[in-house]
């Protein structure tokens, strides 16, 4: 029970995060226009300083090469749950308008926005090299397989380009963490002044994180959710299939027993919030993502404590 108590002490601090940004969002404190700043302020300042300074404070040359293989593990999970989704679909009969949206959902978690806070208030700083590798396999395939499912939904609307797929690819905290490992690896070392601006700007990131998300969920309405086939399979898909299948792979792999821990749980973590924009962009069922992103945004805060005391049992 100590696990389960000492985990949920650290969901706990979460949630009270995202209830200030919720309460804020009720009384009108944010709207649309603020409510973009505040995802441009954590993904294009505050988290790519943290990354630069979180890796050149934590990691050297030889922990860096160690890293890399290890991303195979949550790209294979993620080519096994798409390819798991595509039977759900027709299993669970999802509508014809929604099955791309639904496997991209299925398939990819929010590793920042949620996955990075709640690894960092249960394992502290340490987790952070494993986070960022979930991260690369995770951003990646969200921006050019999973988008390429939320396309197949819609039947007009802006198309991305190459070009722009890079971009997104290539985001703000994906330059800085490979700022950060150029930095490590050609034994550069920050000046003071630049160390210590990115660490005031790095300390936003977690904060900020969460009150976008209790806006974002204030905003998709408590009232909108509700169980049925659709989102039950997403909700499976994130919560059930995703973390045994990174307990399976990873179970008797050669790795830090960390790392194991942070795997699983990211793999759980919520529907990315990236998918309402990218459905709404391709005109998909932008209303059916924003509220899988809600409901398993506030799932997640009951799955990780349990998850935990799970993990702490396999690992």
């Amino acid at each position: 029970m100590g696990i389960f108590f000492e985990s949920a002490q650290g969901v706990l601090i979460i949630i009270l995060m995202v209830a200030v940004g919720y309460v804020l969002a009720g009384k009108g404190w944010f709207n649309e226009n603020s409510t973009r700043l505040l995802a441009k302020l954590v993904t294009q300042i505050a988290l790519p300083a943290y990354m630069i300074i979180s890796i050149t404070r934590d990691f050297s040359k030889r922990e860096l090469y160690a890293l890399l293989p290890d991303l195979r593990f949550p790209v294979i999970s993620m080519m096994l749950l798409m390819i798991l989704a595509w039977g759900l679909v027709y299993v669970l009969r999802i509508d014809p308008s929604r099955r791309g949206l639904f496997t991209s959902m299925f398939f990819n978690s929010n590793t920042v926005f949620v996955g990075l806070p709640i690894n960092m208030a249960i394992f502290g700083s340490k987790s952070l090299p494993y986070v960022l590798v979930y991260y690369m396999a995770n951003t990646t395939i969200f921006w050019t397989i999973g988008v390429y499912f939320i396309q197949r939904d819609g039947s007009v609307g802006e198309h991305l380009t190459f070009g722009m797929i890079l971009r997104k690819i290539f985001s703000a905290p994906l330059i800085g963490f490979m700022i950060g490992v150029v930095l490590v690896l050609v034994n550069v070392h920050l000046p003071k002044f630049l160390n210590q601006t990115f660490t005031y700007l790095g300390g936003l990131t977690i904060p900020l994180s969460m009150l976008f998300i209790g806006v974002s969920v204030y905003n998709a309405g408590l009232k909108n959710m509700r169980l049925n086939r659709n989102s039950l399979g997403v909700l499976s898909g994130r919560f059930i299939f995703a973390p045994v299948l990174m307990i399976l792979l990873v179970m008797h792999a050669d790795m830090p027993t960390l790392m194991k821990q942070v795997f699983i749980l990211q793999s759980c973590m919520p529907v990315m919030t990236n998918a309402p924009v990218v459905a709404k962009l391709y005109h998909a069922d932008a209303d059916f993502a924003s509220i899988m992103v809600t409901e398993t945004t506030l799932m997640s805060l009951i799955v990780v404590p349990i998850m935990m005391v799970l993990i702490q049992k396999v690992v």
